[in-house]
């Protein structure tokens, strides 16, 4: 399955943005998790301030994960 949006990425300065917008984020790749059944998310800090969420065959479906480079 072909997904719009398989991930988001984020960038942020203030810890209530970054609260705002990974909430965002998740809820969004949740509703399109939900169409296969077969993907979890995967948060993932890249620097301060820089995050992805994604959809990840890595990570088993109705799982959110985190992942610090």
């Amino acid at each position: 399955m072909t997904y719009l949006i398989d991930r988001i990425d984020i960038q942020v300065t203030s810890r209530p943005a970054l609260d705002q917008q990974l909430d965002d984020a998740v809820r969004t790749l949740q509703e399109l998790a939900m169409q296969s059944g077969t993907h979890g998310i995967l948060i993932t800090r890249l620097a301060p301030g820089h995050y992805t969420a994604a959809l990840s065959d890595q990570v088993p479906f109705g799982t959110t994960r985190e992942l610090n480079r």
